[in-house]
């Protein structure tokens, strides 16, 4: 009924667009084209190769901005993302691609009305279709960094107030909508996000944000005895199985970032503290039931450094890292425990929590990292230059050690005295070149190595946010080749 209310309110304080006059109107648009070329034996939890994945990928986008009096606009964007071969009208015979063809090809990523100003105040209100690019996009982005570059927009409204020297954002987004199948079974997104910019060249961020999923949870009973349906249903009311609450994650963050030393050096660091019930995540493990007490009680940090050097090519070298907590517990510590998750019906293993990363935009590797990377922590540091004014090169390199490794059964070792897998993950490193033929016209290349080590190729729990394992097949290196060519109009 809030939601509901709160629309309705955004909704009627927007109804003055139906009688403004037209004032202006622009078009505008994107073509962004990368052709991806993988090599090696990589075995990741959503996407797995052998010796060659190679592909070309196309993002199309055509925008029309709408001006209004009173400070109001329209503004819809159409995007298209395609992989070349995969969801065309044709194939090399009979003119259907049967394995990916869509009908939907073209979807509405934005589309929202926004009023500025509002009576005469710096508030602004944002309803409909939107990008969210939080701070630096570290927890809330919009999907278009590095390879599968599909994009991200939500459903929702924004109200940002904008004064001088800082601007508080409330943002309320829906994920999911299932009605009317349940009651109270969507996922919603709310956000707090503040930022100070009193101080020159510096801006300071303080943010909370509530993802929340109410979606109810199928009990997994096991009918040990069939026919007993009731008297498992006292057990379990008994020792509070199988009560499952909305999941609830909070997460508390602070950021910085700016310039200083006349802009040559600049600095973005990150933390963040996230807190609440996490039932839908301990729903994934269970023996005789589930973890339904299942609490988010992680850290994550993100820091990176740089300086510009006042000479020829202005070089720039930097230096960072990242903290994404994490843990596992799919393992008996002792005899005891063991003994006990076999014989007690009651049992339930603990889940195995890691950092959240939301809606992030930043990978930090071109092979094991699609904004899920966690249970995980990482060195990174590399050097940039520009020979020409159009042209920039990069060499980047990235360190990376799992913070919980996977402790598993070995042949001829005891249950409760299982073997940690190695958590050294390996090394990559990257060589970039950027060419600015125009001020709309880009074009990219890029290399990538990835170098890796035993905790890789054993596998650990460092994907899909801690909850999925890297199931290495060998040792393998592997290799990453693109270019890329972007328009903007």
């Amino acid at each position: 009924m809030r939601k509901t209310l709160f629309v309705l309110l955004a909704a009627a304080i927007l109804a003055p667009i139906a009688v403004a006059e037209l004032q202006n109107v622009e078009v505008g648009g994107s073509l962004r084209l990368r052709g991806n070329w993988f090599t090696g034996e990589i075995w990741a939890w959503d996407n797995h190769w052998g010796n060659t994945l190679a592909n070309v990928e196309q993002r199309t986008r055509l925008n029309v901005k709408a001006d209004f009096t009173d400070k109001v606009s329209a503004y819809v964007e159409l995007d298209s993302y395609d992989v070349w071969g995969e969801d065309f009208r044709s194939n090399w015979l009979t003119g259907v691609d049967g394995r990916a063809a869509t009908n939907n090809d073209v979807e509405v990523y934005q589309a929202y009305v926004e009023a500025n100003e509002m009576w005469g105040y710096p508030l602004r209100l944002r309803v409909g279709r939107q990008e969210l690019a939080l701070g630096s996009q570290w927890l809330v982005g919009v999907n278009d960094s590095k390879a599968w570059f599909r994009g991200l927009s939500f459903d929702g409204v924004r109200v940002t107030y904008a004064p001088e020297d800082f601007s508080i954002d409330a943002i309320w987004a829906k994920l999911a909508e299932n009605s009317p199948f349940e009651e109270d079974g969507d996922i919603d997104l709310y956000a707090l996000y503040g930022t100070y910019s009193g101080i020159e060249n510096i801006s300071l961020d303080a943010y909370w944000i509530l993802v929340r999923d109410a979606r109810g949870i199928v009990p997994d009973t096991p009918n040990i005895v069939p026919g007993l349906g009731w008297a498992l249903q006292v057990w379990e009311d008994w020792f509070g199985l199988d009560e499952w609450d909305p999941t609830t994650l909070h997460t508390f963050g602070l950021r910085g970032a700016g310039k200083l030393l006349d802009d040559r050096l600049d600095f973005e660091a990150e933390v963040a503290y996230q807190i609440g019930e996490a039932d839908q995540v301990g729903k994934l493990f269970r023996y005789w039931y589930s973890d339904n007490e299942a609490d988010y009680d992680n850290w994550g940090a993100n820091l990176e450094v740089g300086y510009t050097f006042d000479t020829k090519w202005t070089p720039r070298v930097y230096l960072g890292g990242a903290w994404l907590d994490g843990e596992d517990n799919r393992t008996a510590d002792s005899f005891g425990e063991w003994i006990y998750s076999l014989l007690c019906p009651v049992s339930r293993p603990d889940a195995s929590m890691g950092f959240n990363r939301l809606f992030s935009n930043w990978e930090y590797s071109e092979f094991i990292d699609n904004t899920t990377l966690s249970n995980v922590w990482l060195i990174r540091g590399g050097v940039s230059a520009m020979p020409t004014e159009k042209i920039k090169v990069l060499l980047a390199v990235t360190y990376y050690e799992s913070i919980d490794e996977l402790q598993t059964l070995r042949w001829l070792r005891f249950p409760w005295d299982p073997q940690s897998i190695d958590s050294t993950l390996g090394w990559e490193t990257g060589l970039y070149a950027t060419y600015n033929y125009s001020e709309d016209l880009t074009f990219e290349a890029g290399w990538a190595h990835l170098f890796v080590d035993d905790g890789l190729a054993d596998g650990n729990f460092v994907v899909g946010n801690g909850l999925a394992n890297w199931r290495g097949t060998d040792t393998d290196d592997a290799d990453y080749l693109y270019v890329e060519t972007k328009i903007c109009f």
